[in-house]
């Protein structure tokens, strides 16, 4: 029974583009993002977050993994109406997420809507930024008994960081990043083998279109007051 609970945990690493639960999001003020610079122009647009590395969960009873997430939307330039449109998470070229069984990650309910990016003057825990993403909903199912079924969702905040913040944590990736440190996520349905709670940790890097609409991710974006 702990090995099958310990497998679904691999299910919540979805949530790994977030943060902690915080609160429903809102119209960002005193934020701009910016093509890649604290002086160049404003950016609106669609946007792209990709995984660093591994996304990784975790309880007292366990952990699994996932190494590959993409997920994509659009941002207006004040940080307001962050939507996020498609997310698929994934590990070894498409195969599914790794733990003591195997599981398949898939976005519930998109778009999600209502989420924001707003800059922090504070730089608190040496961010730049929080990046909140609203009404997120993913199912996890779990090949063991024929398949278990666990669902997850709520409203997340994670740190944002500019690609020459010192701070930020893949000092590799000159991106924007978003970090998720040790989010609690928690059970929303599904079967009562499924873990109410887990923790999550996670990078992800985010850019926007050079050339909107086309599909090519290559703008580095940049978030100012």
């Amino acid at each position: 029974m702990a090995r099958t609970r310990q497998t679904m945990l691999v299910g919540t690493a979805a949530l790994a583009l977030l943060a902690a639960g915080i609160t429903p999001a809102t119209a960002a003020t005193g934020t701009t993002i910016r093509k890649g610079s604290a002086t160049a122009g404003a950016y609106a647009g669609n946007v792209q977050a990709s995984l660093l590395g591994t996304a990784t969960v975790s309880t007292s009873i366990g952990s699994g993994s996932c190494n590959e997430s993409t997920m994509t939307g659009s941002i207006n330039s004040d940080g307001s109406s962050l939507t996020v449109t498609s997310a698929t998470f994934s590990s070894n070229g498409g195969g599914p997420c790794s733990g003591s069984s195997t599981s398949t990650i898939t976005a519930r309910n998109l778009p999600w809507t209502g989420g924001n990016v707003t800059y922090d003057a504070g730089h608190t825990n040496g961010r730049d930024a929080t990046v909140t993403i609203a009404n997120f909903s993913v199912r996890a199912v779990v090949d063991m008994f024929g398949g278990i079924t666990c669902d997850f969702g709520g409203n997340l905040t994670a740190d944002g960081f500019n690609g020459d913040n010192a701070s930020r944590p893949d000092k590799s990736n000159t991106d924007a990043q978003v970090s998720v440190q040790n989010a609690k996520v928690t059970k929303t349905g599904g079967s009562f083998l499924c873990p109410g709670t887990a923790t999550v940790t996670a990078t992800y890097a985010l850019r926007g279109e050079t050339t909107a609409g086309s599909g090519t991710f290559d703008q580095t974006l940049y978030v100012t007051s």
